[in-house]
């Protein structure tokens, strides 16, 4: 048996360069998705050695059919297995018995299937972690290469002939998506590296493919269609990659919507729904995440004109220049509901216009349109914001001219192209002569304010991700326990969280005689099986003395007996009844694709009414937990707005890094951590936790 490649250029090559390839139940029918892969592969000229499998017949569509694998000449570096489900097992059984590098399946019917097709879909995995064969699949739709010409696929949108050939690399859960960013990166001037439908990802995963095509010197960036984050961890290795390299990555994540959360353990969990956690996944490794499809193919220029760099705050500020006033509204409009306002220029670049005699009025929009629209205008306009250091990027909005006299205000954004800082063009009527000339320029351009907002904050909410950014591996997945609120201050204690002195009481004893703390207090019930105390009516505030003590004590029996009969609780915990001046929730969790996050949001009652959160993947520094807080409306009280008492934020900050240290902590087995709440004191006195829950292995 051949050595089998698990990484790197060996995989690449086989799965995207492959010498000879074998069409397993290959159709005589050149329209049946089993008879298209041979057909686009001929109609495209590959140079490679082809192989139609189908023991029925002995020709298919006028080539000769081999009645088996066996009965090959060679063992094909790739093969694409087009047979129904059932017979997919056996096929790839075959092929690693051969020495197959790489199969894709086309058949559907493994997971999504029920328990027999789960029970296939786990046959296949075994048998690749077993021996090592590669799988595509199950449901890809195949893999194209325009550079070799490789065209090994039964979507039928490639059947229009020549794929553009161009630096995208472009990995797709959705098989028919592949088809749908051709026809659309072909109408835009887009060509592509490579594209690949996963698939079920059963195997190989959407990051492991990427990864092995990061030598190549001809791919600049990639454009992901993403159901899931299933192999997060491959995913993000490739993310955090491709951006020291300079890679832009682009993605297109399903799942925008509300999930139900229902079952959530903590709020935590309600909080951070899965696509929240998709959406910091993403941005902490640096990929610009888009969420309209027209912007998945626009964005790639602009990413790589605004590179990932950890030495600089990330970008935020837009200027934009137009010679269309309801143009250049509308793209500000939609930039303002993605949160970026369009900066105003300072009285030092409104002198450079008037020094240079163009008029424009004050304002987040420079219009030009009462300066005529014309060459040198435009020019002088665009050179003078693109030395303002007010501006990030420069978005210049250009109107009817655009269609039908492109040289007076789109030669001019061409001609500004080189300039250090980026420029990106809006083209409000239809030019598609425009748009080709920008595009042919690699000036990043769009046909509407909602792709050119989209792709605008998509980039700039990227994060530069730490140069530390792997983390150790997450707990082992067992069943989780909750553990006492006193064993949660223990383990707090163990990472460095603050949290109010307590001390331990027996609910059917006395109360203490003496606290090392004074008057008033809470009592609390402490038990692992309730986790929810207030539920059980397991909570007493504002106990005054060792008399209100005792009466405590014996309401808490009450109550358990009454609401919790039968559940072992037999300790309270008694803490100083304490205030701050704001309350925040900070939770930990292992997420199973995801791996660690941390999330900040607003606490006490008020954390699932007002969905104010922040989250990340952990751990985070301390300045990267600074980000957080200052992402959270709630806390800009806090932060001294209009003249209030500043809390201790920095402290905060301390211990929002803390708590997601536990991502670098897998013995400690924590699988959900969370504090609510967390205290806020005055500034200089530091966070309190004073009330915790803790899911651990």
């Amino acid at each position: 048996m051949t050595a089998l490649p698990t990484r790197g250029a060996a995989l690449a090559d086989s799965l995207l360069r492959p010498r000879s390839i074998a069409i397993v139940g290959a159709s005589d029918d050149p329209g049946k998705n089993s008879g298209r892969p041979l057909r686009f592969l001929r109609q495209a000229g590959f140079a490679g050695r082809l192989y139609p499998v189908n023991p029925r017949r002995t020709e298919v569509q006028g080539e000769r059919a081999w009645p088996s694998l066996a009965a090959l000449p060679e063992v094909p570096e790739h093969v694409y297995v087009l047979t129904p489900t059932e017979t997919v097992p056996e096929t790839v059984a075959e092929c690693a018995r051969l020495g197959v590098k790489v199969v894709s399946v086309l058949a559907s019917g493994f997971s999504e299937a029920g328990p027999e097709g789960a029970a296939r879909e786990h046959a296949l995995r075994q048998l690749a972690r077993e021996t090592g064969i590669r799988i595509l699949g199950p449901s890809s739709l195949g893999v194209i290469n325009p550079r070799n010409r490789m065209v090994l696929t039964g979507n039928a949108a490639f059947a229009e002939p020549d794929v553009p050939a161009g630096r995208i690399f472009v990995a797709s859960h959705s098989g028919s998506m592949i088809g749908a960013l051709v026809s659309r990166g072909r109408a835009r001037g887009v060509g592509f590296a490579g594209l690949v439908s996963v698939g079920n990802e059963v195997d190989l995963s959407v990051g492991e493919i990427c990864a092995a095509t990061l030598d190549d010197p001809d791919i600049e960036g990639y454009v992901l269609f993403l159901e899931s984050l299933h192999h997060g961890a491959a995913l993000r290795s490739f993310a955090l990659e491709a951006a020291r390299r300079g890679k832009p990555v682009v993605a297109y994540k399903l799942g925008r919507s509300a999930a139900a959360a229902e079952m959530a353990a903590t709020h935590t969990g309600a909080l951070a729904g899965e696509d929240d956690i998709a959406d910091a996944f993403l941005k902490d490794c640096g990929v610009a995440r888009v969420g309209i499809l027209e912007a998945l193919m626009e964005c790639q220029p602009l990413a790589a004109r605004l590179p990932l760099r950890a030495d600089r705050p990330a970008p935020h500020r837009v200027g934009v220049v137009t010679t269309t006033g309801g143009g250049a509204a509308m793209a500000v409009d939609q930039l303002g509901i993605r949160g970026i306002d369009a900066q105003p220029a300072s009285a030092k670049t409104l002198a450079k216009f008037a020094a240079a005699g163009i008029a424009v009025a004050p304002g987040r929009v420079l219009d030009l349109t009462l300066a005529g629209t014309k060459y040198d205008t435009m020019k002088a306009a665009l050179e003078i914001m693109l030395a303002a250091p007010e501006f990030d990027l420069v978005l210049a909005v250009v109107g009817s001219s655009a269609r039908m006299q492109p040289q007076l205000a789109v030669k001019p954004i061409i001609d500004c192209a080189a300039s250090a800082k980026p420029l990106a063009a809006m083209i409000v009527p239809e030019a598609p002569q425009a748009i080709a000339q920008l595009t042919a320029a690699n000036v990043p351009c769009f046909r509407s304010p909602e792709a050119c907002a989209d792709v605008i904050a998509a980039v700039f909410a990227r994060r530069s991700p730490a140069a530390s950014a792997a983390v150790a591996a997450a707990p082992a997945r067992g069943a989780a326990a909750t553990l006492s609120e006193a064993q949660a201050y223990e383990l707090f204690d163990r990472v460095g969280v603050p949290h109010a002195p307590s001390v331990l009481a027996a609910i059917d004893g006395e109360a203490p005689r003496q606290l090392p703390f004074g008057y008033p207090v809470a009592v609390k019930v402490c038990s692992a099986a309730i986790p929810h105390k207030t539920e059980v009516g397991g909570v007493v505030l504002g106990v005054a003395d060792r008399d209100q003590l005792q009466a405590a004590l014996a309401t808490l029996r009450a109550n358990l007996a009454q609401r919790a009969p039968g559940i072992a609780a037999g300790q309270a915990l008694i803490q100083p009844m304490c205030e701050g001046l704001g309350e925040v929730l900070v939770g930990y969790k292992v997420d199973a694709d995801a791996g660690p996050i941390v999330m900040l949001a607003a606490g006490g009652v008020w954390a699932e009414v007002m969905r104010d959160r922040s989250i990340r993947l952990a751990p985070v520094s301390v300045a990267a937990a600074r980000d957080m807080i200052g992402e959270l409306r709630s806390l800009k009280t806090l932060a001294g707005l209009r003249g209030r008492q500043r809390g201790d934020l920095e402290a905060l900050a301390r211990a929002i890094s803390a708590l997601s240290q536990l991502a670098l902590r897998p013995e400690l087995g924590v699988a959900e951590a969370e504090i609510n709440p967390l205290l806020v004191l005055p500034e200089g006195q530091g966070v309190l936790a004073v009330d915790a829950l803790v899911l651990a292995s």
